[in-house]
């Protein structure tokens, strides 16, 4: 395997990216996102935290680019932004899923 030279900068907002995915709200909150869109509420309800927090989560994951969101009247929905991000996390789960069956849910 090739070894990857990264500018700074570069490494910086990789490992941002990381950890932001580290907090287990904010993951499930991108999990949530995933396959289609969600409201903000649908959300919250989905991962079980209240209006507020998942508003902070869902800004601070908006302005890393890993959602995007869409406002239709009263409602703001989110889906994911980052075709890349999707992509990795669809593999981990794979990976988790392959190494510990009974605990994950495809």
């Amino acid at each position: 395997m090739d070894v990857i030279d990264l500018h700074i900068d570069q490494t910086t907002e990789l490992a941002e990216t990381f950890g932001l995915l580290s907090d287990p709200t904010r993951l499930s909150i991108v999990i949530a996102c995933m396959d289609d869109e969600k409201s903000a509420g649908d959300i919250a309800e989905h991962v079980g935290t209240s209006a507020s927090l998942t508003s902070h989560h869902l800004r601070l994951l908006r302005s890393a680019r890993i959602l995007k969101s869409q406002r239709r009247g009263k409602q703001v929905f989110y889906t994911m932004a980052d075709a890349c991000v999707l992509s990795v996390l669809k593999i981990m789960i794979e990976h988790l899923a392959h190494d510990h069956p009974e605990t994950v849910e495809t």
